[in-house]
C-alpha cells in the first residue's frame, strides 16, 4: 500500500499545475499524509457535487468566520468571489452565519428541550409546505 503513495514532487508538480503555487500549508504534512489531503483537497473545493464552486465557498465563509478562522476566512472570500459571489451575497453570508451562530448560542444555553424544538420546526416546516402547495 504504501509503495502506491504518490512521491512529494509529483504532488508539488500537480499543485503548481493546478493553482500556479505549492500552498505552504501542505509543505509540512508528513510524506504518509500529503497525497491523501492533497486528495481531499481537490476533491471538496475544485471538483464538488451538487454544489458549485460559489455555493460552495460561501458557505465555506460562513462557517470560517464563526469559527473565527482568519485563515479560512480570507480563503473562502478570495474563492467565493473567484467563483463569481459579489460583495452583497458575501455580506448576505455573513449576516446568515451571525443569526444562525447567535441562535446557536440562545438555544443553547437556554437549554430548549430539543425534542420539542424537532417537533415545533416539523410543524413550521408542514405549514408552509401546505401554505405553498394553495398558493
Amino acid at each position: 500500500m504504501w509503495e502506491d503513495i504518490m512521491e512529494r514532487s509529483k504532488i508539488y508538480e500537480e499543485m503548481e499545475q493546478m493553482l500556479g503555487l505549492v500552498p505552504s500549508m501542505f509543505k509540512s504534512i508528513p510524506d504518509a499524509s500529503l497525497e491523501l489531503e492533497w486528495r481531499l483537497f481537490k476533491t471538496v473545493q475544485l471538483e464538488g457535487a451538487s454544489l458549485d464552486g460559489k455555493q460552495r465557498e460561501l458557505i465555506g465563509l460562513g462557517i470560517s468566520a464563526v469559527s473565527k478562522c482568519r485563515y479560512c476566512i480570507y480563503f473562502h472570500t478570495m474563492l467565493a468571489k473567484l467563483n463569481g459571489a459579489t460583495d452583497e451575497e458575501i455580506q448576505e453570508t455573513m449576516h446568515y452565519a451571525k443569526a444562525s451562530a447567535g441562535w446557536s448560542a440562545y438555544i443553547n444555553g437556554m437549554q430548549i428541550d430539543f425534542d420539542a424544538f424537532t417537533k415545533e420546526i416539523d410543524a413550521v416546516c408542514a405549514h408552509v409546505r401546505e401554505m405553498n402547495m394553495q398558493n
